[in-house]
């Protein structure tokens, strides 16, 4: 695959989103998280979503401009509704906001209702851990039906992805999980392109357990939640938990009959200062500590290579973008470049 300098790829999606009708900030902002989720391995979400975003901003389903609505603000705690603004900027926008006010309360929270998509949560970490913070963040679809509760056979939940960002001295822990085995994403990618899930990740409409991605995408099949058929009543609390902080907090759901868009996605997220509580140095020390236990801990018979903290992977794959270029597919490119084209904005070459 090509390799494009992070710089002149940001710059070039900008230009597209801002071509598209999305405003100068905005557009910034949703570039550089989409290229972030690139940079940290999460290609399905990265620029790869930019035709997706300019259908969106063309028939009116994603808002380019304004300002999220304040349902509700305590200082510790705020609501939006988003308006169906881009997440990658509402999140960021709610992180820097929360970020400001977290020394003064020590822990701040916030829900925001009818974003837009809201990109890979791993991508908005970074800023929040290099100020010393701790960072939680979840999202789900109330639009949507992906993940049956555990045992029915009826598509309901979405996979509600949870990420925490944590500081250390060195590489940033970084989970971001699904509460359901793997992501609609995956799915669709491998249904498109003939392929079968390693295992039983999925069930048809009557609960047997399959490992064909078209039955959820054709068939109404649903997602099994985390633990798979033997143990998904873990996966399915924790798919409970993230739509009742993100939907019911921000006071938007699935109990709302006028959901205002397939993408009108719910957004629980909280900032935390170490400092209010023992302080970040001895939270940074228990950090470091585990950190090097886990990677330090015996490699399992059969593993690859040594244990890896999540995070790791992401760090290493950043890096060596920032070093050497991030890696698009030429499919894509071509895609944006002829997106460009359309739009009146610069195209992209490779040399």
């Amino acid at each position: 695959m090509p390799l494009i300098p992070h710089d002149r790829l940001q710059a070039f999606a900008t230009d597209i989103l801002t071509a598209a009708g999305m405003e100068a900030d905005k557009a910034q902002t949703t570039a550089s998280v989409l290229l972030e989720g690139d940079m940290i391995g999460h290609d399905t979400h990265g620029v790869s979503l930019i035709p997706m975003y300019l259908k969106a901003l063309s028939s009116g389903e994603m808002s380019g401009s304004g300002a999220p609505e304040v349902v509700s603000d305590r200082g510790a705690c705020f609501v939006w509704d988003g308006r169906l603004l881009p997440g990658a900027w509402l999140v960021t926008r709610a992180l820097e906001r929360a970020c400001d006010r977290v020394t003064t309360h020590g822990v701040v929270t916030a829900a925001i209702r009818s974003s837009h998509h809201t990109c890979a949560l791993a991508a908005f970490m970074r800023p929040v851990t290099e100020r010393g913070f701790i960072a939680r963040l979840s999202c789900s679809n109330p639009a949507a039906n992906r993940m049956a509760p555990y045992g029915g056979s009826r598509p309901l939940l979405t996979p509600n992805p949870i990420a925490y960002g944590f500081p250390t001295r060195g590489t940033p822990i970084v989970v971001d999980v699904s509460c359901s085995i793997t992501t609609t994403t995956m799915t669709q990618t491998l249904a498109r392109s003939g392929g079968r899930f390693p295992e039983p990740w999925a069930q048809t409409t009557d609960g047997t357990p399959t490992d064909d991605p078209r039955e959820v995408t054709e068939h109404g099949g649903s997602l099994l939640p985390l633990g798979g058929a033997l143990k998904g009543h873990k996966g399915y609390g924790l798919a409970l938990s993230e739509e009742l902080l993100t939907q019911g907090l921000s006071g938007k759901g699935r109990a709302n009959t006028d959901a205002p868009g397939p993408l009108a996605q719910s957004v629980f997220l909280q900032v935390m200062d170490p400092e209010a509580f023992a302080g970040l140095d001895p939270f940074l020390d228990q950090s470091d500590h585990l950190a090097e236990a886990c990677r330090s801990n015996p490699p399992a018979a059969g593993a690859t290579g040594a244990v890896r903290v999540p995070g790791d992977s992401a760090a290493a794959k950043r890096a060596r973008a920032l070093a050497e270029g991030v890696p698009v597919a030429a499919s894509l490119l071509e895609a944006l470049n002829e997106a460009a084209m359309r739009l009146n904005a610069g195209a992209l070459e490779v040399a």
